[in-house]
């Protein structure tokens, strides 16, 4: 887990992951490119090294949830960055 500065509410991702994972990589780039305007932690979460989220997101990785102040994770994405929601979810919540 990282934590990335700039903004001033505490917003939480989880990506949902495998290790060779070139669309992983990719989404995690393209959300790590917006920590120059937003603040947010990022926890890169491996679906292979657990049954039931293997079950849950195998064929769907890369899948990325956020939340924010410890509130409820709400799923944003999957397989490619959706920019625009993302930053409707770091400004708007």
């Amino acid at each position: 887990m990282f934590l990335v500065t700039g903004f001033s509410a505490m917003v939480h991702f989880t990506l949902y992951s495998r290790s060779y994972c070139h669309l992983c990589d990719e989404l995690l780039e393209a959300l790590q490119a917006l920590s120059p305007e937003y603040s947010f932690t990022v926890e890169v979460v491996d679906v292979d090294s657990d049954e039931a989220l293997l079950a849950l997101y195998d064929d769907q990785v890369p899948v990325l949830f956020g939340s924010r102040d410890g509130a409820a994770s709400v799923r944003l994405c999957h397989y490619f960055l959706d920019e625009p929601k993302v930053k409707a979810f770091l400004t708007n919540g």
